[in-house]
């Protein structure tokens, strides 16, 4: 078999019904949904698969689906796809669940979700949960650049209003959303208010990556993965991030974190920024998105803020974000799935199933994770077709 035979495609995905709680579900019993509804989704069945990629949830899942002998991933987020892809690639296994979900694990709900709440000595103490490392990025961003509240404002409606409009969102319904109720919402995190930040939801989600030649014979036209990055400064919220931090090579700051991930994605892919067609971008915060567009290389640096005015984030705009309301309003379940699932609704899009958010003739998807206050950012690009 050639290697253009090998290249790694996404033949399947699921995403469970997500919710702010799902009463009577655990995350396995979750993982177990999201599996078959993938698989189902290809065209085929578990004794398929070889490959698992799960995190540390990985080898239970082969004990308890019996699919062993299996290859088992160790990465997390958006880099569980470009793990599985390189295990088909080398020949390690053929057909590879990459899987998440979670339910039943946020139960004290008078304190903010578990994983946002970090234990390091060196933040605990000073109250230095997600949202604060997040807001200090933007704070520096607004001081330097001119970045304003208003800017915010206009990437949180976008993105609330995609969730209003997607029928399978947690918080569908819930708008629509006009750039002034934003701020006009409880403050969190200077500068960032409640309708500024990520939900907390329970769900799950899964995909299955395979090989081009065993895709040809599938149920569901390929989504290739073209290509990805990764840009680590340190261990996320074990302490303050600073935007100045650097390394000892001459590399962009964390405040750009991303932006050799992206140079790298594009060369991989051989594609340029204009060949994107659809943005979906992680939405922890609304400023993530503004930092994520100078760092990718879709604007210049400082002049995000100015960018995402006019309409041209959303649906119909030349750089639609992050089209099924993201983690604002179509879910946030635990740390893997909301990550996996910017890369399902790429996904979506270029089988043009994205229903009334669907980019018309979307055929190169960029989606991303992390972010400077967590001190990394990974991206992947996909393709409808080779370019």
């Amino acid at each position: 078999m050639g290697a253009s035979n090998r290249r790694a495609v996404i033949a399947g995905v699921c995403n469970t019904r997500q919710a702010r709680r799902l009463e009577g579900e655990t995350s396995r019993s979750l993982m177990v949904q999201a599996v078959r509804g993938a698989l189902d989704d290809a065209g085929l069945d578990l004794s398929d698969v070889d490959g698992v990629g799960s995190g540390a949830d990985g080898t239970s899942l082969i004990y308890d689906l019996r699919l062993g002998p299996a290859w088992q991933g160790s990465a997390f987020g958006i880099g569980m796809f470009d793990e599985a892809a390189a295990a088909v690639e080398r020949g390690l296994a053929d057909v590879v669940v990459v899987v998440a979900a979670q339910a039943g694990e946020y139960t004290d709900h008078a304190a903010t979700a578990p994983w946002t709440r970090p234990e390091n000595e060196f933040v605990a103490p000073w109250g230095m949960f997600t949202a604060v490392e997040f807001a200090l990025i933007a704070r520096r961003h607004m001081e330097v650049f001119g970045t304003t509240r208003d800017q915010l404002s206009r990437v949180a409606a976008t993105i609330r209003n995609n969730g209003d409009r997607n029928p399978e969102a947690v918080y569908h319904g819930r708008g629509p959303f006009k750039p002034e109720d934003i701020p006009a919402s409880r403050p969190i995190a200077d500068p960032f208010h409640l309708l500024d930040c990520a939900m907390t939801s329970e769900g799950g989600c899964a995909a299955v990556v395979t090989t081009a030649e065993r895709a040809r014979s599938l149920r569901r036209k390929p989504v290739h993965i073209l290509g990805g990055g990764a840009d680590f400064y340190g261990p996320s919220y074990q302490y303050p991030p600073s935007w100045d931090l650097r390394g000892r090579r001459d590399g962009a700051p964390n405040g750009w974190a991303g932006a050799r991930a992206a140079d790298m994605a594009f060369r991989h892919a051989g594609l340029d920024r204009d060949d994107v067609d659809v943005l979906e971008l992680y939405d922890p915060f609304s400023f993530e998105i503004i930092r994520q567009l100078e760092a990718f290389g879709f604007c210049p640096r400082g002049e995000g803020g100015a960018f995402v005015e006019d309409g041209r984030i959303e649906l119909s705009g030349s750089h639609p974000i992050t089209t099924d309301g993201g983690l604002m309003s179509f879910s946030h379940a635990g740390s893997n799935p909301q990550m996996m699932q910017r890369v399902i609704r790429g996904v979506q899009q270029l089988r043009g199933e994205a229903g009334p958010l669907q980019v018309p003739g979307a055929r190169v998807a960029l989606c991303s994770n992390g972010g400077a206050g967590a001190l990394f950012t990974t991206v992947t690009l996909l393709g409808d077709d080779l370019p």
